[in-house]
């Protein structure tokens, strides 16, 4: 069964476009997840088609909710578009001012700019979109330095350190950005 979405909601990040994800996208999405790294620090697994098509619908599920809203990072490539990266704005609630900022990058895309570029648009959209809220946050664990990286050049800010919660098994960083 396809998987659709309403209108895609396209923004640009330097060399980069954010939509809404499609089913169009499920190999790509398979391929990335199958390097090991990303499959470290990610909680959902994508091992196979079905699975794929699980997170895609859980995607456009959470969208049309208005609680979570993922997108693809598209990599305009001499060989033709390619899936980058995802970005996500998590927990977006009136009852909740400060949604939570996540994100993963494939492989082939990594050490280039692209979660920075990635994060600092979601970001600018988030802002722009929900008016109300007082910052966002993106949180990873403390031995996940490159997530530290992605957060300075996204403009976040060190916050605090977090005790570790189940899935998680060590503590956390908190980085911030304050609303304009």
């Amino acid at each position: 069964m396809p998987i659709e979405l309403r209108a895609p909601a396209v923004f640009p990040a330097r060399d980069l476009s954010l939509r809404q994800w499609c089913a169009d996208d499920l190999d790509a999405l398979v391929d990335a997840y199958r390097d090991p790294v990303l499959r470290r620090w990610t909680r959902l697994p994508v091992t196979n088609a079905a699975e794929g098509r699980r997170w895609l619908d859980r995607a456009r599920r959470d969208w049309d909710d208005g609680r979570r809203y993922s997108f693809a990072v598209i990599e305009d490539h001499p060989d033709g578009a390619r899936l980058a990266a995802n970005v996500v704005l998590k927990r977006v609630s009136v009852d909740w001012p400060v949604p939570e900022v996540g994100y993963w990058t494939a492989a082939w895309a990594r050490g280039r700019g692209v979660a920075p570029r990635a994060v600092t648009a979601l970001s600018r959209w988030a802002f722009a979109e929900f008016p109300a809220l007082e910052r966002l946050d993106l949180l990873h664990q403390v031995d996940n330095v490159a997530s530290c990286r992605v957060a300075q050049k996204s403009g976040y800010t060190f916050r605090e350190v977090l005790p570790a919660q189940p899935p998680f098994p060590l503590d956390g960083h908190r980085h911030s950005l304050d609303a304009p």
